[in-house]
């Protein structure tokens, strides 16, 4: 096994062993986003420690911690996990800017009538590449934050209203009573007149 440190630009003297990268890489531990990145001998591309792609054998992998240096060397950027869109970039800051904008219409209530695919043509991208925004941003895809903001809605009126609970299902913004109560179920391990009651 490799046990050279890798070096950061001549203007930060810390280094990471080796084999603290490497087991970093093989773990996608998100916690060194941003922190280095992995060079492959055979594709000549880099990427980030959470790229999705198979991982390359030890032998050909090295790591970089900047991204103008990999470049020097003749590397060039994953289209996967695009590590020149590293967190506090340009172009991590537009993908937020996505995100947030995504976010509005769901909290508005798009998704209740609407479908991921339409939020994503609403905002001029795919609906693979918006799920996987959200989940890099905010840690869920959009559909899961559209069921939490009903979920949220439902129990406010249970524990606040009088209104029947067949009725609070449709403000809530679910299609049928049955998703609404699978939606509890799965969700929440409890049933919507657990709520009242308490």
């Amino acid at each position: 096994m490799r046990s050279s440190p890798v070096r950061r630009p001549s203007h930060d003297t810390e280094t990471l062993p080796w084999h603290v990268c490497n087991r970093a890489r093989l773990a996608r531990d998100k916690a060194f986003d941003g922190v280095f990145y992995i060079a492959v001998a055979t594709t000549h591309i880099y990427c980030r420690p959470i790229c999705p792609s198979r991982h390359s054998r030890d032998d050909r992998v090295s790591f970089y911690f900047d991204v103008t240096s990999a470049e020097a060397d003749g590397f060039r950027a994953c289209k996967r996990c695009r590590p020149e869109a590293q967190p506090g970039s340009a172009a991590w800051a537009g993908t937020l800017a996505t995100v947030r904008r995504g976010m509005k219409f769901i909290e508005a209530g798009f998704l209740d009538h609407s479908s991921v695919g339409a939020l994503a043509e609403k905002l001029g991208i795919g609906p693979r590449h918006l799920t996987r925004l959200f989940v890099e941003h905010e840690g869920r895809t959009p559909g899961q934050i559209a069921l939490q903001r009903r979920l949220d809605i439902a129990v406010r009126l249970l524990e606040r209203t009088s209104l029947p609970t067949a009725q609070i299902a449709f403000e809530a913004g679910f299609s049928s009573i049955r998703r609404f109560n699978q939606a509890f179920q799965s969700e929440l391990q409890r049933t919507p007149g657990s709520y009242r009651q308490a």
